[in-house]
């Protein structure tokens, strides 16, 4: 060990997310279960290429007025 290296530091916030996770051990799971509500969705590829193709195409400058 080298006399050089510092103790490991560990933030406020590293600290409380700890105990946290300590005290409540099911906390990841149910993050987990409230991200697959909203985020972990399928995807239709079919409905996907249809929006794609329906996009209008945007203007370099969109506040410029039409002279």
């Amino acid at each position: 060990m080298s006399i050089f290296r510092r103790p490991d530091y560990s933030s406020d916030t590293t600290q409380f997310i700890d105990q946290l996770k300590a005290q409540r051990p099911e906390l990841e799971a149910e993050q987990r279960q409230g991200r697959g509500l909203l985020w972990d969705k399928p995807i239709d590829r079919d409905i996907q290429a249809e929006f794609k193709q329906g996009r209008v195409a945007q203007k370099p400058y969109v506040y410029q007025t039409k002279a």
